[in-house]
C-alpha cells in the first residue's frame, strides 16, 4: 500500500475507504529518541515513565482522568506504513485502546455514562490478573444531536505545504461539511504569519460556499498558532449556541514559531479559554516536524481530544463514521478504583501516565478531567498481583464522576468489581481484544512489564475477538500485526 504522500499525488481527489496498512513494516523497534526528540527528524514527543506496581495495603486508591484520544494509534500506523521505527515515546497504550469502539452497553435512565468491568488471568504473566474497566457515553441519534457551532482552525504556514498535511485537512474538512445540517454553523480561521478569518460563521445549508472557501487554502509563511487559537475562540464565542455543541477543530502539524509557542504557554492560554464552554479537537498531520506532545496537551487542556490523520481511511473514521464523538455527553470524567488489599497485593495501571490525579481531586468539581463523546467507549487496564487465588471475591470498587455538558455539579456512578478471574481464553471479546492491544503496546514500548508478550500472543488474542468490529478496524489492526516484522 502506498503511503499517504504518494496516495494524494496519484489519487486527488480522495478515494474513500482505502486500507491504511503497508506490507513493509520495520523489523527494528529500538527507540532513537532521547528527551522526546527524534535524532533523525524534528518530531517532538514526551517520554512518560511507565506506571509501576503500587502496594495496595499502603495505597489502595487509584485516581485518574479519562483520556478519549486515539492519536497515538494512528501515528504508530504511520510509522509502520512508512517502514520506520515506532519511537517508544510515541506509544501511549491508553490511546491504542481508545482508538477502538468496544461492545459496551449504553447507559440507562437519566445517566449519560455506563460502567462495566471484567477480571481474567494475565496472558503475559499468568501468575497475575488483568482487570478491565469500561465506560460508554450515551449514544444519540442525528436528530437528537444539538445544533453545532464549529470553527475550523487551519494551519496554512509554510510547513503545511505538502500533500500529507494541508491537502489531507482540506479533504477532511470537506467531508465534514457534507455531514453538516442546515441549523449547524461553521466558520473558518487560518493562521500563518498572522490569523485571518477566511469564512465568517455560515449556515450548514451553504455547503458549496463552505467548500469553495476550503479550496482556497494554500500554505506559506511562519506559524502564529497562538493568534489563530485566540481568533478561533473569539468567533466561537460570538456565535455561541446555548445548549449546543460549540467546538473548535484545529488542523496542524504543531510547528508553532511566532508568538507564544511553547507547550506550557499554549496550554496555559487554552486553560483560560476552556471556561468559555467551547470544546477543542486537535487533528495532527504530517511527518518530520510533528509536535505530538504539544497537540496532545492542548487537546487535553481544551476539553477535547487529539487524533492523528495518517491516511484517507482515517479521514472517513474521524469525520464520518465516528462524527458523534464531536458531541460531548460527559465532561470532567474521572475514575477512582479502590482495591481490596485482602485480595490485591499490588496493582499497576497500564498507560494513562499523564492523566494521574490526586485522590482528593476526585470529589473536587473544579478539577479538570477528560471528555467522552456520544457513543464513545473508554477502556483502562490494570495488571494485578493477587494475595492468593481469588474466588468470588470483592475485588475492587469502581467509582466514576462526570458532569453533563451543561451542568457544573458532578454525578457519581458506582460499580462493584466482584467475581473469580477467568482464563483469557474464556474471557469476553472485549477483554481479549483489549489484551491484544495492550500486549502490542507493551512490546512497542519495550516495557519492563511485557513478560512473555509476543507477536503470536497479540494475534491469538485479537483473532478471537472480531465478531464485534464496527467498520472493520479490528481486522485492520490484525493486518498491521500480521505484517509486522517482529
Amino acid at each position: 500500500m502506498k503511503t499517504i504522500k504518494n496516495f494524494f499525488i496519484l489519487f486527488i481527489p480522495i478515494v474513500f475507504f482505502i486500507a491504511c496498512e503497508s506490507d513493509n513494516y520495520a523489523d527494528s523497534y529500538l527507540s532513537y529518541y532521547e528527551n522526546g526528540y527524534d535524532q533523525q527528524s524534528n518530531e517532538k514527543y514526551k517520554d512518560y515513565a511507565e506506571n509501576q506496581f503500587v502496594d495496595a495495603s499502603e495505597q489502595p486508591v487509584s485516581t485518574f482522568s479519562v483520556d478519549a484520544d486515539g492519536g497515538s494509534y494512528a501515528n504508530m500506523r504511520r510509522f509502520m506504513s512508512d517502514g520506520d521505527t515506532v519511537p517508544r515515546a510515541a506509544v501511549r497504550i491508553e490511546e491504542f485502546l481508545n482508538y477502538f469502539t468496544f461492545d459496551y452497553a449504553d447507559p440507562s435512565g437519566d445517566e449519560n455514562v455506563a460502567l462495566n468491568s471484567e477480571l481474567a488471568v494475565c496472558p503475559w504473566n499468568t501468575t497475575h490478573y488483568l482487570m478491565r474497566v469500561g465506560m460508554k457515553g450515551k449514544s444519540i441519534t442525528e436528530s437528537e444531536m444539538p445544533n453545532s457551532n464549529f470553527v475550523f482552525l487551519i494551519d496554512v504556514s509554510g510547513s503545511m505545504a505538502s500533500d500529507d498535511k494541508l491537502e489531507v485537512l482540506k479533504n477532511g474538512f470537506k467531508l465534514m461539511t457534507d455531514q453538516l445540517r442546515d441549523n449547524d454553523r461553521v466558520a473558518i480561521v487560518t493562521y500563518a504569519g498572522h490569523a485571518a478569518v477566511l469564512l465568517e460563521s455560515t449556515s450548514g445549508s451553504e455547503k458549496t460556499e463552505i467548500k469553495k472557501a476550503i479550496d482556497k487554502l494554500g500554505a506559506g509563511g511562519s506559524t502564529a498558532g497562538a493568534q489563530g487559537i485566540i481568533t478561533a475562540y473569539e468567533i466561537a464565542q460570538e456565535n455561541f449556541i446555548e445548549g449546543g455543541n460549540n467546538r473548535i477543530i484545529i488542523g496542524t502539524d504543531g510547528d508553532f514559531n511566532v508568538g507564544p509557542s511553547s507547550t506550557e504557554d499554549l496550554t496555559e492560554m487554552i486553560e483560560e479559554k476552556r471556561e468559555s464552554g467551547v470544546y477543542l479537537t486537535v487533528l495532527g498531520v504530517g511527518t518530520g516536524n510533528l509536535n505530538d506532545y504539544m497537540m496532545e496537551q492542548i487537546a487535553d487542556k481544551g476539553n477535547g481530544n487529539y487524533e492523528y490523520i495518517d491516511c484517507a481511511d482515517e479521514l472517513v473514521k474521524v469525520f464520518v463514521n465516528e462524527k458523534s464523538k464531536f458531541y460531548t455527553v460527559a465532561k470532567d470524567s474521572k475514575i477512582q478504583i479502590t482495591f481490596n488489599p485482602d485480595k490485591v497485593e499490588s496493582y499497576r495501571l497500564i498507560g494513562y501516565e499523564n492523566r494521574s490525579l490526586d485522590e482528593e481531586d476526585f470529589e473536587n468539581d473544579s478539577t479538570d478531567a477528560g471528555e467522552i463523546g456520544a457513543g464513545q467507549t473508554i477502556t483502562a487496564m490494570y495488571e494485578i498481583i493477587p494475595v492468593d487465588t481469588v474466588i468470588d471475591a470483592q475485588f475492587a470498587q469502581f467509582d466514576f464522576r462526570y458532569k453533563k455538558p451543561n451542568e457544573t455539579e458532578s454525578r457519581l456512578l458506582q460499580h462493584s468489581i466482584n467475581g473469580t478471574p477467568v482464563t483469557i481464553e474464556s474471557a469476553s471479546e472485549n477483554m481479549r481484544f483489549a489484551s491484544s492491544l495492550t500486549a502490542f503496546g507493551l512490546i512497542l514500548k519495550h516495557s519492563e512489564f511485557e513478560g512473555t508478550a509476543n507477536k503470536a500472543m497479540v494475534l491469538t488474542l485479537g483473532k478471537n475477538a472480531t465478531t464485534f468490529d464496527p467498520n472493520g478496524y479490528r481486522g485492520k489492526f490484525l493486518d498491521i500485526v500480521n505484517n509486522w516484522g517482529k
